[in-house]
């Protein structure tokens, strides 16, 4: 294997339907485990984590809108499901035995710190698993701007983003069988060939600031840890 600190720092982008498992909602308590288990298993070997989580296990903003609520409030209910899904999540990791810390963009003091860049920072060197919640606090922002934003203000080495698929295909390999499956990529490639990684101001985002992006199958256990020693999972997204 090669060097285990390929990544000295990376930002693990989780979606909210990820936590659901074979459910319609909510958080599958065995998948949830074994997501904390991987992080704190990766976290043992010197890497430093932040995680951003969505919230469409319980609620999406975007989804609320076209059911005829006003966007902004279903944002900010969106919001407030990533801050529960987070807090769920800081529970698994720290009856694991590691340490993480809640950090919202949005007030909420009973249950979250206040993000302030300089302590999230200082909290991931101190080995303490950041799990960064309510997106960027703004509506009309996904969390994927979010992980992408927070990637860029903490310094990661690298993006990844855990999803049920192995990579980015040429089309939904669920419904294609002949969708090739793309090793690596550019920003640009992305953003013309309109490839469903992430949403445009996300990818723009990273590209501007130089953020390489892993997508990987997080459904096949150790994936995390490979790629922190360098495997090519899953599909790379870079200037390259």
């Amino acid at each position: 294997m090669s060097d285990p600190l390929k990544y000295p720092r990376i930002l693990l982008k989780l979606s909210g339907e990820a936590l659901m498992g074979e459910a319609d909602y909510g958080i599958d308590p065995k998948v949830i485990g074994r997501l904390a288990d991987e992080i704190i298993e990766v976290q043992k070997i010197g890497v430093q984590i932040g995680v951003v989580i969505g919230g469409g296990n319980i609620f999406r903003g975007a989804g609320l809108a076209a059911a005829g609520m006003d966007r902004v409030t279903g944002d900010h209910m969106g919001m407030l499901a990533t801050v529960m899904n987070a807090l769920a999540m800081q529970d698994a990791i720290e009856k694991r035995g590691g340490f993480a810390r809640v950090m919202s963009a949005i007030q909420i003091h009973d249950v979250a710190e206040d993000f302030i860049r300089r302590r999230a920072i200082r909290h991931i060197e101190k080995g303490r698993i950041v799990l960064f919640a309510a997106g960027t606090g703004n509506p009309f922002f996904t969390t994927d701007s979010a992980a992408a934003l927070r990637s860029i203000e903490v310094s990661a080495d690298l993006l990844l983003k855990a999803t049920k698929v192995d990579g980015v295909y040429t089309a939904d390999p669920a419904k294609h069988s002949d969708a090739k499956r793309f090793e690596q990529l550019t920003y640009d490639q992305v953003i013309e060939r309109k490839l469903a990684v992430m949403d445009t101001a996300a990818i723009a985002l990273c590209r501007d600031h130089r953020m390489p992006l892993r997508i990987y199958d997080m459904t096949v256990p150790g994936n995390l840890m490979r790629i922190m020693h360098g495997e090519p999972v899953g599909t790379l997204v870079d200037a390259s």
